[in-house]
């Protein structure tokens, strides 16, 4: 790269902790070896990472798309970061493609698109943050790791991983202790991350496992799902469920967890799985949605009645187990 470059670098729309570490961590290196970089983000990021310093600065196209596209027409060089397909930024990735810009993209995600000119890209990882720490290595670059490249880094190893109990690998915990090494403090980054609930989150997780959550044995599935006026009722704003579909597999003898809400004009589907079955080939198949193996989404336009009808009858279908009642009737 030539020095210094304009940076531009942009991950997916309703970030999570993967996005927001690995396109921070990427921009405080960026800086450090004299560059202007510059972290876009689609839509608003959940108020948890508030933390982390300097995280205001990061460009929301949603309300500030005039100063984005500045931004972007600039670039001397694009990183697309823990997203796979353009269509995961919306209108940034519709004007990203028209610009002759190189880019680069970082990312663990099943089948990336061909939209990139460089790719680093590895399904095993457990995150793009651990891609990063790999890209910093690779670019000799983990002189410069500090406290804070290496609390960005960690907040993806720790959110994608659920704190270490899925999506691991020895690799994975090699990274963690490289990141341990240069200041980071597990405790406090636990704490920050996952005790900083409000009392509204809290009534909403109650709620949420008490009044709308239906196990179904047979099918080792659980389902929670929220209306409209479930959203309403408690002001439900971006990232107050993050987490809950979590809740499901924690029950004894669930493997296959469904986060359902109903939204304006959609609704959306949050899968989790433990084991061999992959949600992210249900996803793909029935949900127009992607993901990982144990971890995936999807959406729909109808009701929320008839989303809920229809992931019982696709996963009954998937795995293989007819339907009881019908069978009853049919006899």
């Amino acid at each position: 790269m030539a020095y210094p470059s304009d940076i531009v670098i942009i991950s997916h729309r309703n970030p999570d902790g993967d996005a927001i570490g690995s396109a921070w961590a990427l921009k405080c290196y960026l800086e450090k070896k004299g560059h202007q970089a510059k972290v876009i983000l689609p839509s608003d990021y959940p108020e948890v990472y508030d933390f982390m310093p300097g995280l205001n600065q990061t460009i929301i196209y949603d309300r500030d798309s005039v100063n984005g596209l500045e931004y972007l027409k600039n670039a001397n060089i694009v990183f697309l970061v823990d997203f796979n397909s353009l269509d995961r930024i919306d209108k940034v990735g519709i004007e990203l493609s028209k610009l002759p810009v190189p880019t680069i993209m970082i990312d663990h995600h099943i089948d990336p698109e061909p939209s990139a000119d460089y790719l680093l890209w590895d399904t095993s990882a457990s995150s793009t943050c651990e891609l990063v720490f790999q890209f910093l290595d690779d670019w000799d670059g983990l002189r410069e790791l500090d406290m804070t490249i290496s609390e960005f880094l960690y907040i993806g190893l720790l959110t994608d991983t659920g704190s270490f109990s899925y999506a691991t690998t020895n690799k994975t915990f090699i990274v963690a202790s490289k990141l341990l090494e240069h200041g980071v403090d597990n405790y406090y980054m636990h704490d920050m991350l996952y005790n900083a609930y409000s009392e509204k989150q809290l009534k909403l997780l109650g709620y949420s496992l008490h009044d709308r959550m239906e196990v179904i044995p047979d099918l080792k599935a659980g389902i929670i799902s929220l209306t409209k006026e479930d959203f309403k009722k408690f002001n439900i704003q971006r990232g107050d469920t993050e987490g809950i579909v979590n809740y499901i597999l924690s029950i004894k003898g669930i493997q296959i967890a469904a986060f359902i809400t109903e939204q304006p004009g959609i609704i959306k589907y949050s899968f989790r799985s433990k084991g061999d079955y992959s949600v992210q080939q249900l996803a793909t198949k029935y949900f127009h949605g992607g993901g990982h193996k144990n971890a995936s989404g999807g959406y729909d336009h109808f009701s929320l009645e008839r989303a809920i009808k229809k992931f019982k009858k696709v996963l009954r279908l998937d795995l293989g187990i007819p339907n009881k009642e019908t069978d009853k009737r049919a006899n």
